[in-house]
Parts: structure tokens; sequence; C-alpha cells
């Protein structure tokens, strides 16, 4: 049996297109994963609006992309960081992140929820408007050094699950790990040093994640990743890539430098994806 020739053409069309996206996907997961690595991020917040301006995914397509593109950056890096925070030193903590765990999982699910069914332009706004709040966060709180917590007993447990909702909720809607807001939660609200802090924020990202993950996989713009196998797959690679040079070079590039140029890039983004609405 043959295939209609309109079928065929346009399979070989779609085969065309997503085999000259794969070079410039690489390169812009390497890039950002390099710029992620720098700071102890995964990078995501960089790669959405790539998605979106660059790339042309609906935002809610951008954003099931980005989760699973996050989830395989935040699998790798706790490994790759296992020589300088040890699994132990994680494991030691776990009451720490079993209870920002008690509200990151709701809030991931309740945020893949509302994502899937906002209208995509105000889903738009949505991300632009995060992204804005990620900056600043950024620029404020990665800073922040170790030291006693600000809050103990059954007030850090409440503060921790709120914490934790609201992280959740976020890391959903951009489809992030929500790294650039745990690491400050982590240093402040438990006084966690800020390399324990980094691998404390994989170990609860990654839970959270697969929850969102689980939501979106409901809504039929899941089927986004069958449709873009070869794109998702080739930009993880380069996203991971980046990710491990970025670490080799962290300290080379000065925060004060480093921190100011990242927010600004990332309010760039933000006007784009606002305007793209």
């Amino acid at each position: 049996m043959t295939s209609e020739p309109g079928v065929a053409l346009d399979e070989d069309a779609t085969h065309d297109a997503e085999a000259r996206r794969r070079v410039p996907a690489f390169v812009g997961g390497a890039v950002i994963g390099a710029l992620g690595g720098l700071i102890g991020l995964g990078g995501a917040e960089f790669r959405l609006p790539l998605l979106i301006s660059v790339f042309r995914f609906a935002a809610l397509e951008a954003v099931i992309l980005n989760k699973a593109m996050s989830l395989v950056v935040v699998a790798t890096a706790l490994p790759f960081r296992a020589m300088s925070v040890p699994f132990g030193d994680v494991l030691t903590n776990w009451p720490i992140v079993a209870n920002l765990l008690a509200g990151s999982l709701l809030g991931a699910w309740l945020g893949a929820g509302w994502a899937t069914r906002l209208r995509s332009e105000t889903l738009y706004k949505v991300i632009a408007v995060m992204l804005v709040v990620i900056a600043a966060v950024l620029l404020v709180g990665h800073d922040a050094t170790a030291g006693s917590a600000i809050l103990s007993g059954a007030a850090q447990v409440v503060a921790g699950v709120a914490a934790g909702f609201l992280i959740g909720i976020v890391a959903s809607l951009l489809g992030v790990a929500g790294g650039e807001l745990l690491i400050p939660t982590l240093v402040l609200l438990f006084g966690a040093d800020i390399k324990l802090a980094g691998s404390l924020s994989l170990a609860v990202s990654l839970p959270t994640m697969i929850v969102g993950f689980t939501r979106y996989s409901r809504d039929q713009s899941f089927s986004v990743l069958g449709r873009n196998r070869g794109f998702l797959l080739v930009m993880a690679a380069g996203s991971i890539v980046g990710t491990f040079l970025g670490g080799l070079l962290l300290g080379v590039v000065p925060s004060g430098v480093l921190l100011p140029l990242l927010a600004a890039i990332l309010l760039i983004s933000a006007v784009k994806v606002w305007r793209h609405a």
C-alpha cells in the first residue's frame, strides 16, 4: 500500500525543518546550560524565552519541552556535583528536603493544571511577569551567605511548606527546576551552606518536576514531545554539555559582572515574551 503524496510531502517537510533546527538547538542549549552552570542553575529560565521567541513554540508547548529538558539536566547535575557535595551530606539533611517537598509537590500539580487551562495570551503574560521576579531574586538572593536560620521549630516547618508550595507552582508554570528560588530559601530559611543548598535544591527539584510533568502528560499538548523528539534530545544534550562546562568555569567570571548580565537577559526576554502575547 502506498501513502498519499500530500502526506509524504508533509512528513518530508517536517523532517527537514526539524533537521535544520538541530544545530541551533544544540548551540542554544549549550550556551544556556553554560550560563546556568556558572550560577548553579539548569538554565531553564533562559531556555524558555528561546523556545518561544526563536523556535516559535506556543507557550504551553514551550513550557512542556522546557520541563522535559530541565528534568534531564537536573537528573544529571546531582551526580555531577557529588564530587564537591557527597550524597551523604544530602541524605543527612533529608528533613529539609521533606519539608520543602511537602509544599512543592502540591504546588507543582496545581501549577501544571492551571497552565493547561490558561489561554495562550494569559500564559505568555504570566511567564513574562515570573521572569521579572526571577531576575530580581537572582540579583538579591543568590549571593546570600549561609548563617543561622531565620526561623526555627514549627514556624520554620510552616514557612518551608509555604515556600515549597509557591516554588512548585512557579516551577510548573515555567517548566523550570526552581533552583533560583530554592537556593535562597535553603540559605536564608534553613541556614544551609551555598554549595550544599545547590545539591539540596536539586533533590527537591527532581520529584517536584516529575509531579508537574506527570500532570502535563494528561493534556493533549504533551504530544509536542513526540513530534519534536529529535529536537528535544539534541537541545537536552547541548544543555548538559553547557552545564558541565559552566561548572568548570565557575569562579572565572566574577558574580558582580555575571549576575547583573543574566538578570538583564531575563528582563529583555520578559519583554519579548510579553509582546509575543
